[in-house]
């Protein structure tokens, strides 16, 4: 069945000054426990896609290691965008690859999601899982001890569906159909829950000046080239997550980023099938007020909290102040990074993401739960570090270390 939608109507008016409002109208839907929030870890991709020096494979792999065991139930793992563009990415086939043919033991089921810029990442994605090693049995608790949150939301797709989606006859740039006949032999089926799930993302800016020099297109362009890669993952019952660079300002246009915009995009994004919108500081210039007001704008537009997600940079030191206003606005999915790794290539001086360790002793600190082992977080934040020769910018993770070698 097509993934229902609540959208109901786009109404487009003009006010007094002349600006477009846009309204958009939901259904209501239940809401989240309060203290049951989501960590999105972004360390392994966007964590480690800007560093200079060239990361090995091993590295890489024994980083998603150490963190399956944090308790992170949602992970970034690569992504399938062009090695001359992002450098550091290149060997994300060989990472899939291994995640899908042995994927580390964990408290939790992981969803691993790789980033796929364009139609053309998304089918090299698609190439890789067909060829990939057939999965290993692993040990995991019980379906009990999941967060139903992170995997109740859509069908999933792993290397047991592969076969039946790509096949070496198939045009790669042929749009396969969105509504397969019931009798069609390559209709996919939803994946049991006990498999390992993958899902893909995708990305927009809030401002024509970056999404010229991030993508080379207009943002009408970008959104464009959306509607077709949702579209081929859709068909295979491929989860997608979208995300809205910029939203808090823009390296080139300034703070300044025009909530109103970020709305229109983020509902363009969730209407025509994307899962989930990660709506993106990627600077690091939000501020407290400026979020407020930005979710504020974000509701309402008939923006559901259940379909965002927040992603803090911490460049001015704020990231963690925004994310609190996020909660108690009622926002319950939350990206960071161990260690505070990040940065954007295409944003000079944006510093690394929010530390998960910061964020989740934070959150704890609220009452929230997260799943995640503060403590075991630390330790692969300070390994990470370590690994890649730049100091840790988790503070609440140095001190967490710092009293367990006291104890």
């Amino acid at each position: 069945m097509p993934r229902p939608t609540r959208y109901l109507s786009l109404i487009q008016r003009i006010d007094h000054l002349g600006r477009w409002r846009h309204f958009r109208f939901f259904s209501s839907s239940p809401s989240k426990s309060a203290g049951d929030v989501k960590i999105v870890e972004v360390g392994p991709r966007d964590g480690l896609q800007n560093e200079k020096t060239s990361i090995s494979l091993e590295t890489k792999l024994e980083l998603i290691r150490r963190l399956a065991q944090t308790g992170v139930g949602n992970m970034e793992a690569g992504s399938f965008v062009a090695p001359r563009w992002v450098p550091q990415m290149a060997n994300s086939t060989d990472v899939l690859n291994h995640l899908l043919g042995h994927p580390p033991d964990g408290p939790r089921q992981i969803t691993y999601n790789y980033l796929v810029p364009n139609l053309k990442g998304l089918q090299n994605f698609l190439k890789a899982v067909e060829k990939a090693e057939p999965a290993q049995p692993h040990n995991t608790k019980s379906r009990s001890a999941i967060d139903p949150r992170a995997h109740a939301t859509s069908p999933v797709y792993s290397k047991d569906t592969a076969s039946a989606l790509i096949t070496s006859t198939q045009d790669p740039n042929e749009m396969p159909s969105n509504t397969p006949g019931p009798s069609d032999p390559k209709t996919p089926t939803e994946v049991p829950s006990s498999k390992k799930a993958i899902e893909v993302s995708l990305f927009t800016a809030a401002t024509e000046a970056f999404s010229k020099a991030n993508t080379n297109c207009t943002i009408e362009e970008s959104l464009e080239r959306c509607k077709a890669i949702v579209s081929l993952a859709k068909s295979q019952n491929i989860r997608v997550r979208g995300y809205v660079s910029v939203a808090l300002g823009c390296p080139y246009e300034g703070p300044d980023v025009s909530p109103s915009k970020v709305a229109e995009m983020t509902a363009s994004l969730l209407e025509m099938g994307v899962d989930e919108v990660s709506v993106a500081d990627t600077t690091g210039m939000g501020t407290a007020p400026r979020t407020r007001n930005l979710l504020k704008t974000l509701s309402a537009a008939g923006i559901a909290n259940q379909d965002l997600a927040l992603h803090f940079h911490d460049t001015y030191g704020q990231a963690l102040v925004n994310a609190v206003v996020g909660l108690e606005h009622g926002i319950r999915t939350f990206d960071s990074s161990v260690g505070g790794l990040g940065g954007c290539p295409y944003s000079k001086g944006a510093t690394g993401n929010v530390a998960t360790e910061d964020l989740v002793y934070c959150l704890h600190s609220l009452g929230a739960k997260t799943g995640v082992n503060v403590e075991k977080m630390a330790e692969v934040g300070s390994w990470i570090s370590k690994q890649l020769g730049r100091q840790n910018d988790s503070r609440a993770g140095k001190a967490v270390l710092a009293r367990l070698s006291t104890d």
